[in-house]
Order: C-alpha cells, then sequence, then structure tokens
C-alpha cells in the first residue's frame, strides 16, 4: 500500500525538479536563502511555483530601473572605475560611504580642474621649435656691394650746387665753419636742362634749447595751413646735418628722371668657384645714398665649402666727395640675402673697410613655420592684403615697405622717392606738394610706434631663410705689394691708382663662401595636437580613476539613464496630474487588481520581478516606464 505512494511522491518530487531546472534562468524568491544556507532541501524543492512566474514575457531588448537609488547601485556594484564598488560594499556603514563619495567627489574635481587647463593650453595652439642639421647642395646667396658714394645726376647739379652753399651758410650760422673748396665736385653743364626746382630756405638748421639745459639741433616741418609743426630734433650735431640735407636732397631728386649706372667701374675683378664670372650672374643698380652697387646672384648650388669655392671681389673703395654731406662713410656696404629677395642695405647690411681684405664665412638657417591656428604666416603673396610694389619674392620688409608707401600714397598724395611708386603716383617734392615733409614724418613715426595697421597686414613668411655671418679683416695690400697691385688694377681700368693720396684706401677685396654645407631647419611643431590631446586627457583619467575610455562609456550609460528615467517619471507625473482634475474619466475598482488585492505570494513576486539589478517588471501598471497613461 505505500509502495505506490512512496512512487508518487517521487514522481511528483521528479516533475518539481524539472520545473526548477526549466526555470533556472529567472531567479527565483528563494535563491538568496539558497546562496546563504547551501543546497536546497528537498522540501524547499517541493513548493508550488506562483503562476504569475510561469506566465511572465520574455525579457524586452531596452529595460530601465524603477529608482535613482537601484540605478546608482547597479552601476557602483558593476562599474569599472576604481572606487565606485567601494560605495555599495560600505552602505552598511555611514561613515565609510561618505569618505568614499568625497574622495571619489574629490577626484572628478581635480580632474576636472586639471582637464580645463589642459583643454585652455590646447586652445592657445602653443609651438616648440625643433631643430634638425641637415647636408645637401644649397644654393649660394646673394651678395649685394654698394661703394657708399653718391654721385649727382647730370640733370641735378645746379640745384645740389644751390643746396650746397645753403647748406654752408647753416653750418656757418651754427658752428663758425668754413669749407674748404671742393675740386672734385662737378659743375653743372648750362647746356643740360635743368627741372623747375625752388629751394625752400624756411627750412633751416636751428639750435634748439630742451628743458633741463640739453641743446639740440634740428629743424621745423609744418602743414600746409601752417597751423600744425614740429621739430626734427637730434643730439648728433651730425646726425641732424646729415638729415636735414638728405630732405632737401630728397626734393630734388623726385624731380629728376632715373638713369641707368654702371656698375663695372665699381668691379675690378669678380671670380665664383674658381672661375671668372659671367655678365648673367650679377646686376648694377644705383642707391640714391650708397652710390654705385652691384649685386651678384648666381644660380650655381656650392658643392664644396671653403674661401676658394666662394665668390671673390676687388672692388674700388676710393672716395670722391661728391656728397660730402650725405655720405660720410668710407668703404664698401655689404648685404648678403636670399635669391629673388630685395635688398635693404639701410637695414640690414654691414661695412667693409678700405684697404682691408674681409673674409665673411656663411652658416645658413631655415626656418618653417606652421601658420594657421598656431601663428600667422604666408606662403608668398596669398592671403596678404597689401600689393607688392617689388618685383621679387615676398619678404616681411618688402611688405612693409610697400604698405607704407601705399599709405603714404593715400595720406599725402605722393610717394617717398627711395620706395617704388604704386600705379598713377608721382614723387614727393615740396616744389608740388608743400607740405609731404611734414605728412611723410608723421606716419613714419606711426610706423615705428606700431600704430599704422601694416604690422597686422604682413604676415612673416612661412619658410625664411636666414645667413649668419663670421668675418675676419687684414690689410690688403701689404705695403710690399701696394704698389704693383695698384698700377696693376689702374692699368686695368686706365687710371693710375698710385699716384692717388692714401694707396690702399682706393681698393678692398671681399671673399664671402660657405663655412660648411650642412645647414639647420627650425621647424615649428605643436605642443598639443590632437592624439597628444586625447593621451594626456587618458593619462589623467588613469591618474584619478584607474579605468579606461569604456569606463568613460559606462558614465555615458548612466546619464543616458538617469535622463530617461526621469524622462518617463515626468511624464507619469503628468498623467496622474491629469487624471486627478474634476471631470476626468474613472478607472473601475473592478478593473485592474490592486497589490494589496492580490494574494500575499503573488505580491511577493510583484516586489521581486526584474531580474538581476531590479528592472522593472512589465506587468506592474503604474511602476514600469512604457505605461504611462
Amino acid at each position: 500500500m505505500e509502495a505506490p505512494a512512496e512512487g508518487g511522491s517521487s514522481f511528483q518530487a521528479g516533475q518539481q525538479v524539472g520545473a526548477t531546472r526549466r526555470l533556472a534562468p529567472w531567479p527565483q524568491v528563494g535563491a538568496t536563502a539558497h546562496a546563504a544556507g547551501g543546497c536546497p532541501t528537498f522540501r524547499e524543492a517541493q513548493r508550488p511555483l506562483p503562476p504569475l512566474l510561469e506566465g511572465r514575457p520574455r525579457e524586452r531588448l531596452v529595460e530601465l530601473h524603477t529608482s535613482f537609488r537601484e540605478l546608482f547601485t547597479f552601476f557602483c556594484a558593476n562599474a569599472t572605475i576604481h572606487g565606485a564598488i567601494r560605495l555599495v560594499c560600505s552602505s552598511q556603514n555611514g561613515l565609510k560611504m561618505a569618505s568614499w563619495g568625497l574622495l571619489l567627489v574629490g577626484a572628478l574635481g581635480v580632474f576636472c580642474w586639471q582637464f580645463g587647463l589642459l583643454l585652455a593650453q590646447y586652445g592657445r595652439h602653443p609651438v616648440i621649435m625643433t631643430v634638425s642639421v641637415h647636408s645637401e647642395l644649397r644654393l649660394f646667396p646673394a651678395v649685394t656691394l654698394c661703394d657708399m658714394n653718391p654721385h649727382r645726376p647730370r640733370s641735378a647739379r645746379y640745384h645740389l650746387q644751390v643746396l650746397d652753399e645753403f647748406a654752408r651758410e647753416n653750418i656757418h650760422s651754427l658752428y663758425k665753419f668754413n669749407f674748404s673748396e671742393n675740386r672734385d665736385v662737378p659743375f653743372a653743364d648750362a647746356g643740360l636742362p635743368q627741372p623747375a626746382f625752388y629751394l625752400d630756405r624756411g627750412i633751416r638748421l636751428q639750435r634748439l634749447s630742451q628743458p633741463g639745459g640739453q641743446n639740440k639741433v634740428g629743424f621745423r616741418l609744418c602743414n600746409s595751413t601752417g597751423g600744425d609743426c614740429f621739430y626734427r630734433a637730434f643730439s648728433s650735431a651730425v646726425t641732424a646735418i646729415r638729415q636735414w640735407y638728405h630732405f632737401h636732397y630728397v626734393n630734388i631728386l623726385a624731380l629728376t628722371p632715373p638713369a641707368r649706372e654702371d656698375g663695372g667701374r665699381f668691379v675690378f675683378s669678380c671670380r665664383f668657384d674658381g672661375q671668372d664670372c659671367r655678365a648673367r650672374h650679377f646686376r648694377t643698380f644705383h642707391h640714391p645714398t650708397y652710390g654705385s652697387c652691384y649685386s651678384f646672384s648666381g644660380v650655381s648650388a656650392a658643392r664644396h665649402p671653403g674661401i676658394t669655392r666662394g665668390i671673390s671681389l676687388v672692388l674700388r673703395a676710393g672716395r670722391q666727395n661728391h656728397l660730402p654731406l650725405l655720405s660720410t662713410e668710407a668703404g664698401i656696404k655689404v648685404m648678403i640675402h636670399g635669391h629673388d629677395h630685395t635688398p635693404f642695405l639701410e637695414h640690414q647690411g654691414f661695412s667693409v673697410r678700405p684697404g682691408t681684405e674681409t673674409t665673411v664665412g656663411i652658416r645658413e638657417d631655415e626656418v618653417h613655420r606652421l601658420g594657421g591656428p598656431y601663428g600667422r604666416c604666408t606662403k608668398g603673396v596669398e592671403g596678404v592684403d597689401v600689393q607688392l610694389l617689388y618685383e621679387a619674392s615676398y619678404t616681411l620688409q618688402a611688405c612693409l615697405v610697400s604698405c607704407f608707401q601705399q599709405l603714404m600714397v593715400e595720406t599725402c598724395s605722393c610717394g617717398y622717392y627711395f620706395y617704388p611708386l604704386p600705379s598713377g603716383a608721382e614723387y614727393c617734392s615740396y616744389a608740388r606738394h608743400l607740405a609731404w615733409g611734414h605728412c611723410f614724418y608723421r606716419l613714419y613715426k606711426d610706423l615705428g610706434t606700431h600704430r599704422l595697421p601694416c604690422t597686422s597686414r604682413c604676415p612673416r613668411p612661412c619658410r625664411e631663410s636666414f645667413y649668419k655671418l663670421s668675418a675676419g679683416t687684414s690689410r690688403w695690400p701689404s705695403s710690399k705689394a701696394a704698389d704693383w697691385i695698384l698700377a696693376v688694377l689702374g692699368k686695368q681700368r686706365h687710371r693710375s691708382l698710385s699716384q692717388s693720396p692714401g694707396l690702399r684706401s682706393n681698393v678692398a677685396k671681399v671673399n664671402t663662401f660657405y663655412q660648411e654645407l650642412n645647414y639647420r631647419t627650425v621647424d615649428e611643431t605643436p605642443i598639443y595636437s590632437v592624439p597628444q590631446l586625447l593621451s594626456a586627457t587618458g593619462s589623467l583619467w588613469s591618474l584619478w580613476f584607474g579605468s579606461s575610455v569604456l569606463s568613460v562609456l559606462e558614465l555615458l550609460e548612466l546619464l543616458l539613464d538617469a535622463i530617461a528615467l526621469m524622462l518617463l517619471r515626468g511624464c507619469h507625473w503628468l498623467c496622474r496630474a491629469r487624471g486627478s482634475q474634476p471631470g476626468a474619466a474613472t478607472v473601475p475598482s473592478h478593473a485592474t487588481p490592486e497589490a494589496n488585492q492580490l494574494p500575499t505570494d503573488r505580491r511577493d513576486d510583484i516586489n521581486h520581478l526584474g531580474g538581476p539589478a531590479g528592472l522593472i517588471s512589465h506587468d506592474a501598471p503604474w511602476s514600469s516606464g512604457r505605461s504611462l497613461c
């Protein structure tokens, strides 16, 4: 009688165990007790399953937490950020939980502060200069030399004689000095037409008394009405006389047509890389202040360093005293610059003493600028808001001069004689523009104080070469060799140099060469590029939180879940508010059973639904984010 009962009991137990195995993927109500107390007993396995679990639908793709507490607890228990798990493990100890919370908030605050500093530094786009050395063939730079002996144009000699007499009067009135007669000055040819010009004798040299007892010398310039005047004053009387004479000299030259210059009389011999120079290697021009100029711009590459592989020139350096008040130096003006660049001798040239042999060694540096957000630079004339007046490559100095000349034409209605003219303009002279001097010096002063827009309109080239020079000098020719060297050079130019006073003061020799073919490049390199910024950010994140990029995605997921939960709760609150308004449709009490009307075992099942992490049940009418109204 008892065997069938035992068999039946075994069959029923087997059915219940099988049911338990089939429902294993869902957490059971007593699962926690089983884990804590060991394996389940036979009586626990025989407990009947609630019918509500048997009909539970499958878990959907998107599930939300029932509260912010559950959301935060799930994040802290599963996040890979160091320290977050301590908030869950220390939930029973308020002091530890508060301490770890403060530590996490503090670490987050310091990270945000350092990250803000990093972003601010990245926004300034700082750069560092990287120096590298290269060795390859380089084009020999251009060499410009001038004899610093300006001559008198034939068409302006009469007016220059009048200016010289006026200068003697001013100097005698101030210093009681009488000039000796200069026989080297060529006289005016009465047969040549002279430009219509009058000398403004109102612009005289004056001794000016300054506060504090310091005396200066200068001259006064006024505008066209005479109401605005200022003094060009100098503490050095020599500088004042030269500037005053230069001002009147420019007014005369502005009315004189330019004349072509033959630089062959300035150069005795020229050799480059052991061979004689050719006519295509150089050009000649005349500078109003520095006289006859000779510019060597050979296109050959320097294959070997050394003096014999460079350029060697023997030059005439004798003084002719054509304009002694304008040019007070004796020697050669030399400038080394890049190919197809305009030489600005007044800004970058150096002087060579007569009667010497000067050896100039060259080292080249090349600068590469990034441009863009790292600094403004230009590749040629692209993006430059200035019309370049020189027929040469773009340089910063050429752009500044062109900008100043254009502003000069716009402001003073004429251009400065030393600079090229824009189309349709004419040079300034007080014979045609009475107060141009006042306008010019005011504008030039503003250029020196960076008040003109030329500095902002003229960027630096993105690629620029600089030449570092080292020079040495020796007496040449020597006292024993001077006679025959000067005699040979004089016969070469059909003039006896040995009979001239000073002997060696009539000639000079200049050697220019590459000291080495190695050249340095200075490249701008950004301190923080985008990969470097990400690397620095990752280092900060690892320092304070010890995690990776996926941990940041976990934070993003937490933020999105919190926003979604907040929106769903807000919509739920609005729906309940609308349902509580007067006249709203009432739901019958028997339509949906309340939780307290369900059996006790079913209420427990509803409270524990949701799987791991406490996900919202699909069957809960008010707790689910998908059943809003």
